[in-house]
């Protein structure tokens, strides 16, 4: 998985739940992180629009860690995108 794709997807998460991004790994789960169900909403509302993508409403059900939601955005980046690649999915290098 692309660094700069779990690099924005942390940035996201750090800065929806107002913490720091250096506290966050892809092995992180949800709970450790103090993430409840709410709290995943705004996450994912934050992550459609960073990397303009839709996601449906029980993709998330499964992800119990950042990396896995990582993969599932992932997926819709190449999904909804094709060609685009994983880093950006909106169509800026980064």
């Amino acid at each position: 998985m692309p660094e700069n794709l779990i690099a924005r997807l942390i940035g996201c998460v750090a800065s929806t739940q107002h913490i720091a991004a250096e506290g966050i790994r892809a092995e992180s789960t949800f709970e450790e992180l103090g993430i409840d169900s709410l709290d995943g909403i705004n996450i994912l509302f934050a992550l459609e629009n960073e990397f303009k993508i839709q996601i449906p409403d029980n993709a998330a059900q499964h992800a119990k860690t950042i990396g896995d939601l990582a993969e599932g955005v992932r997926a819709l980046i190449l999904a909804q995108h094709p060609g685009s690649g994983t880093e950006a999915g909106n169509g800026a290098s980064a």
